[in-house]
């Protein structure tokens, strides 16, 4: 069943354009309310959100939905990283956990994502549940406002989790420049590295509601990147606006590629016995690099569709521990179960007292394969399956690739385009076939 509203992660789009509004967010609420209600749980409801000027709109919106089918309490944790939503979520086994947020897209929009009392992203089927009990619920012409328990220190839980990763003071003479986007992370990651003894340079801490991500955080790494030289940092941090994500640059400030950070991860619990049936799990996106790289020190690579929720279920599925995407959602699965920032950060920094190494020397793991990307507007979303052109076209072109090679075509699930990558170890044969495969597609979708 193809959706509507749900897209990759969630539902996202422009505050009180044609779908995101409040009276949608009641709706929506409503909608899950039932949900619950026809299986029984009265469990509580916790909603955290970033720093978005629309998202105390939202969450009184989505709160009355709630009690108006009857969920009768609903706690307010405020603003909060998506991944500290989820660590509450399943400390008190909420029925439903929402985090309001638009990740990394600018402050007019917003958007709003579940998860379940184990703090995991619901599944495709409860998210095709819910849109069809949307299009049978009505909103009413003015939202009351409702009263909701405010969750003082909602971050504690998320924190006291971290913490122990890292001995009191390991992080002692190390300097760290963090960006927080002006988002959700700007108290959390701060107050952590400041507790672990690290001496810290802040940039994109100072949110007003209209700021999020606006030059700032893991879409603008080039402030971020200066800094860390200006400042003769160790590294540099930079999370999105809701901090379920991690950009790195190393203390020369260059940009380290969020397959490199998937790779050191692998390596580093492969090394150390930590790596669940030495497979770790990325998505179609990663680089064949990472798969050489692992492969060489005795591990495989696993790979899904697009999303850490893809990741986390085949994780989940298989007895994995460690996967995540190029975008800098990695997931550690013994300890979160979402893509995770500050986790992140945490393992990274570990790793790096562990090697005793800087950066631009641990960055070294693995070699990138060229690669060419790109997106095509679409009129209409056709199974690529039916459409033997373009399968002739991928037959060819896997044909002569072989194994040091791959052709990726995706629409994408929030925008009206196909994406497609090219792959393989000679820059000049992938951009030959990168305008093979680009032609064949705009002849047949463009």
């Amino acid at each position: 069943m193809s959706r509507k509203y749900f897209g990759t992660d969630g539902i996202r789009g422009e505050y009180g354009g044609s779908v995101l509004t409040d009276a949608f967010a009641y709706r929506l609420g409503k909608a899950a309310g039932s949900w619950l209600q026809d299986r029984g749980q009265d469990a509580p409801i916790v909603i955290g959100r970033d720093t978005r000027a629309s998202g105390k709109s939202l969450l009184n919106a989505l709160a009355a939905g709630y009690r108006d089918a009857g969920v009768l309490e609903v706690l307010d944790l405020g603003v909060l990283p998506t991944p500290a939503v989820a660590v509450f979520t399943r400390n008190i086994r909420a029925a439903i956990g929402v985090m309001i947020t638009a990740s990394h897209n600018p402050a007019k929009d917003n958007g709003i994502k579940f998860f379940n009392k184990t703090g995991q992203k619901f599944s495709d089927a409860f998210e095709e549940e819910i849109e069809s009990l949307l299009e049978c619920t009505d909103s009413p012409d003015i939202i009351p406002v409702v009263d909701t328990v405010e969750v003082p220190d909602a971050s504690a839980p998320y924190l006291d989790l971290l913490e122990p990763i890292l001995t009191e003071n390991s992080l002692k003479g190390m300097r760290i420049v963090v960006d927080s986007a002006n988002g959700s992370t700007f108290r959390t990651t701060p107050s952590l590295l400041r507790n672990l003894g690290a001496e810290l340079v802040l940039m994109g801490n100072t949110p007003d509601g209209s700021n999020i991500n606006q030059g700032v955080g893991s879409q603008h790494p080039e402030g971020l990147s200066r800094l860390v030289v200006e400042s003769r940092a160790d590294l540099g941090i930079a999370h999105d606006g809701d901090g379920d994500r991690i950009l790195v640059c190393d203390e020369k400030g260059a940009i380290i590629d969020g397959d490199v950070l998937l790779c050191l991860f692998g390596l580093n619990a492969l090394k150390n016995n930590k790596l669940n049936q030495s497979t770790l799990v990325a998505t179609v996106q990663s680089n064949l690099g990472l798969d050489r790289a692992i492969r060489n020190t005795g591990g495989r690579v696993v790979r899904t569709s697009v999303g850490d929720r893809h990741v986390l279920e085949e994780m989940r599925k298989s007895g994995f521990n460690v996967g995540g995407e190029n975008s800098g959602h990695i997931i550690f699965s013994d300890i979160n179960f979402t893509g995770d920032g500050l986790l992140a950060a945490i393992q990274l920094l570990s790793m790096m007292l562990e090697e005793g190494r800087p950066l631009s020397v641990l960055k070294n793991c693995m070699k990138l394969f060229p690669q060419k990307t790109g997106a095509i507007q679409v009129i209409e979303k056709r199974p690529l399956e039916d459409i033997p052109a373009i399968q002739d076209t991928i037959q060819i072109l896997e044909s002569e690739m072989g194994e040091s090679g791959r052709v990726l075509l995706r629409y994408s699930g929030t925008e009206p385009k196909i994406r497609l990558l090219i792959e393989g170890e000679n820059e000049d044969k992938v951009e030959t076939w990168y305008r093979v495969l680009e032609s064949r597609v705009i002849s047949e979708l463009g």
